[in-house]
């Protein structure tokens, strides 16, 4: 199958993202496929809920009084705004460490008018507006609680990356290469994994493996309950997250990455939009629902601005869209 998303501009097509694409059930049995299952590719973001089930197996938990707003953050690439930043802050002080320990680097908010807010009232940004400041404070908070050194703690050898590292093959079933390991744009290890292994992680996590279990339980109940914890607003995972009341998780990445399960239906996959462009994730994330047929109708409904996205100019002019088509 042809996975394409085009962009229209009258009634020609300005470009066209084609998409890298894999779908699976419960049984492993592959329901869509482009053909490219063997090959590697950089989830970033998406698999941060991989990288938080350390965290929660860690007792961090209990013993620093988290709750489940620190859960849904921990898995999250948010936009800086202010209900972000006063989870972050109240975290931060729970742990009792500065901001300076936080490795994540600095950048302004995700979310335009936040970062507007920031200059107008001349502010900088800080470590907690990186959009994965929540998975920092997560890493930190499980060294904490694992009794671990913390101030490398995103060095490739620290005892915490290699719990990261045993979350990911596990649920990957696969090992990770050394050719397949690299550094996030937020100083973490990053690691390449086929989308083949990436399919079956998104099927495991709903299958519920083992010692993870109670953990995932409690990562899903979290991120249903705030869905825009681990994105924010006009965010197309927490809106898909929201309106379906958690039944379908999905977490987008950088570079066109998006990874969801439809935990009802268990049914679940990985798309990766091939030049990386990250416009063309929700409309082919939404054909692909439709022909699925994993919403409902008032699903659909609330969710239709992302099914065929309608551009504007700088006049507020109609002047074309953004559609997807799956091909034979």
């Amino acid at each position: 199958m042809l996975f394409k998303v085009f962009v229209q501009r009258g009634k020609l097509a300005e470009s066209v993202h084609a998409a890298k694409c894999l779908i699976k059930n419960s049984n492993f049995k592959t329901i869509l496929s482009s053909g490219h299952r063997k090959d590697l590719i950089f989830p970033r973001s998406a698999i941060k809920i991989f990288q938080a089930l350390p965290f929660v197996n860690s007792g961090a938990l209990e013993k620093y009084f988290l709750n489940e707003k620190n859960l849904a953050i921990s898995c999250a690439s948010h936009c800086g705004e202010p209900n972000h930043l006063n989870v972050l802050k109240d975290w931060l002080k729970k742990i009792n460490l500065s901001i300076e320990n936080l490795k994540c680097g600095i950048h302004n908010p995700i979310n335009i008018e936040s970062s507007n807010n920031l200059l107008l009232n001349k502010q900088i940004p800080t470590q907690l507006h990186n959009n994965c400041s929540g998975k920092h404070l997560a890493m930190l908070s499980g060294c904490l609680a694992n009794k671990m050194e913390y101030t490398n703690y995103v060095d490739y050898d620290h005892p915490y990356q290699k719990l990261i590292r045993n979350s990911l093959e596990y649920f990957t079933e696969s090992s990770i290469k050394q050719k397949c390991i690299g550094v996030d744009g937020c100083n973490a290890p990053q690691y390449a994994f086929s989308i083949d292994s990436l399919t079956n992680a998104i099927i495991n996590l709903i299958n519920k493996k083992n010692d993870y279990s109670k953990a995932i339980g409690l990562l899903l109940n979290a991120i249903a309950k705030y869905p825009f914890l681990i994105g924010g607003k006009n965010r197309f995972d927490s809106e898909v997250i929201k309106h379906t009341e958690g039944r379908i998780f999905c977490k987008g990445g950088a570079e066109g990455v998006l990874l969801f399960v439809d935990i009802s239906k268990k049914i679940g996959g990985v798309l990766k939009i091939e030049d990386g462009n990250e416009r063309a994730i929700p409309p082919l994330a939404m054909k692909i629902f439709y022909k699925l047929k994993l919403l409902s109708i008032n699903e659909k409904r609330n969710l239709i601005k992302w099914t065929e996205q309608i551009l504007y100019n700088h006049t507020k002019k109609v002047i074309g869209k953004i559609s997807a088509k799956i091909m034979l």
